[in-house]
């Protein structure tokens, strides 16, 4: 009965520790979202890079690294576009060390619509390895606690095969993006993760459980207000097995330059996320010189908020966006994606 209890409780922290990463910074890991999403944005190459720690208020930190990088591209004669990117993430947690890696690369192609406007549509893939491991020798066994204290070097009737999974994971999506009159830019999008429904092993290495798709629906808005003021909203919704998960917000920004100044603006943003039923996000952000630094901080209001004394975690966000100095760069391109 002990061997089964424990194989089961560390097959359910296993399976739990394999979900999808969350970040409060979602617009700056849009592979994350949809890889249909990828060069999405303004430029030939971006770079971007999330780091969160949370749920240090009441356990072991979880703390968890995204690194995704695109390079947008022209293909054809026509005003098409071709992205290729990829998408690195891992994260570590618990006494047992926990890790998860996944190196998933990805491609996004973008047909013209329009000859008068910015209008594409784009059909991404994304797929690769995940690695999931933990160390099995700091695991304690009831039978190991004798006369009262526990010692890892007391032998234990359980018998762990194996410290963790690995397996593959895909995803596709779609999306729509458009530019009114270079001042407002939107996109729509739609995709599904998980479409191989990837095999996890408990570590007696017997197939137990799948991971199901997830549906994703995403929507982003770019606006200029005028000469000094922005305002940017993202949202998405996610439905997986029966579960649903919604995040959304929006960014108030203001020019700390003046038209005179040459160059891109840089813009600070002021604004708040919500991730209903557990976190509300204020976020702030600076954009200057092609970079974008953004920091936000989690204020738990989920079931946990009393335990946690309503501390969720904090983030930051590094991201860089630029053209490049080369003939395909898509700078002299009268139609491009822009975002």
């Amino acid at each position: 009965m002990k061997t089964r209890s424990t194989i089961l409780f560390l097959f359910l922290a296993l399976y739990g520790y394999s979900q999808d990463y969350v970040f409060s910074q979602f617009y700056e890991q849009p592979l994350l979202r949809n890889p249909a999403l990828a060069g999405i944005f303004t430029g030939d190459l971006r770079i971007s890079m999330n780091y969160r720690d949370q749920w240090g208020a009441i356990t072991v930190p979880f703390r968890t690294t995204s690194l995704s990088i695109e390079h947008k591209t022209p293909i054809g004669k026509a005003s098409d576009f071709i992205t290729i990117g990829s998408q690195m993430s891992m994260d570590g947690a618990g006494d047992i060390r926990l890790k998860r890696t996944q190196v998933l690369p990805a491609v996004n192609f973008h047909k013209s619509l329009s000859e008068d406007r910015d209008s594409y549509l784009s059909l991404g893939f994304m797929g690769g390895p995940v690695f999931s491991q933990f160390d099995p020798t700091l695991l304690k066994f009831g039978d190991q606690y004798q006369n009262g204290s526990f010692s890892s070097s007391n032998p234990t009737a359980q018998f762990i095969k194996g410290n963790g999974y690995n397996y593959w994971d895909f995803s596709t999506g779609l999306s729509y993006t458009t530019s009114f009159d270079s001042k407002l830019h939107l996109y729509i999008a739609a995709g599904i993760a998980h479409v191989n429904k990837p095999t996890i092993k408990t570590v007696l290495s017997t197939a137990v459980e799948t991971i199901d798709p997830k549906y994703s629906f995403n929507i982003g808005i770019n606006g200029k207000i005028n000469d000094r003021d922005y305002i940017t909203a993202f949202a998405d919704y996610f439905t997986q097995n029966g579960n649903l998960q919604i995040i959304a917000g929006v960014l108030y920004g203001f020019s700390t330059t003046t038209r005179y100044d040459a160059g891109e603006p840089n813009i600070f943003y002021i604004g708040s996320f919500m991730r209903v039923g557990d976190a509300i996000i204020p976020v702030v952000k600076l954009s200057f010189n092609h970079m974008n630094i953004g920091v936000s901080y989690d204020v738990n209001i989920s079931k946990l908020k009393t335990a946690s004394n309503w501390r969720g975690g904090l983030e930051i966000s590094m991201a860089y966006t630029n053209f490049l100095k080369i003939r395909s760069s898509t700078l002299d391109k009268v139609r491009c994606i822009r975002f």
